[in-house]
């Protein structure tokens, strides 16, 4: 078991810090700045990853997708918490639900909003922190890169 994985994140804060990390993580390898990391009930981690869209040349590999596909195989996800750095999309949304992942932390949802207020709708618990410093890397990449994000969110 790697340090990592034994460690427990009591906070939202410092779930969040390492959602982060992996949106740093996507944007130096010139993609796009989101990340996500899926923590058990318990505050250990489980699985993180970053959007790696351009990269991996795969629509699909939304942050949160990548976050769930590195936390392998759970038994159940009703006790797990999704924390990202950017408000679910519809898509990763739908993953939340599918899976009955019980709570979702959103670091920002005012450069992009959405479907965490459906997802509230259903049943999930869903904490927006709005995070200034995540907030101002999605603005400055949404207005350096507006051809690439529209694609990211699916508008022409």
């Amino acid at each position: 078991m790697s340090a990592d994985e034994a460690r427990v994140y009591t906070t939202d804060a410092e779930k969040l810090a390492v959602a982060a990390a992996e949106s740093q993580r996507g944007a130096a390898e010139g993609g796009i700045p989101i990340g996500a990391a899926l923590f058990d009930g318990e505050g250990r981690l489980l699985g993180s990853g970053h959007n790696r869209r351009v990269q991996d040349g795969d629509a699909s590999m939304h942050a949160e997708t990548n976050a769930f596909r590195n936390a392998g195989r759970q038994r159940s996800y009703r006790d797990t918490v999704m924390v990202t750095t950017l408000s679910p999309c519809w898509y990763c949304s739908g993953l939340v639900k599918q899976f009955g992942i019980g709570r979702v932390v959103v670091g920002d949802d005012r450069s992009f909003l959405g479907g965490q207020g459906w997802l509230a709708g259903h049943g999930v618990d869903v904490t927006v922190v709005n995070d200034a410093g995540l907030i101002r890397t999605m603005r400055d990449f949404i207005e350096a890169n507006p051809e690439l994000w529209n694609e990211d969110i699916g508008e022409d």
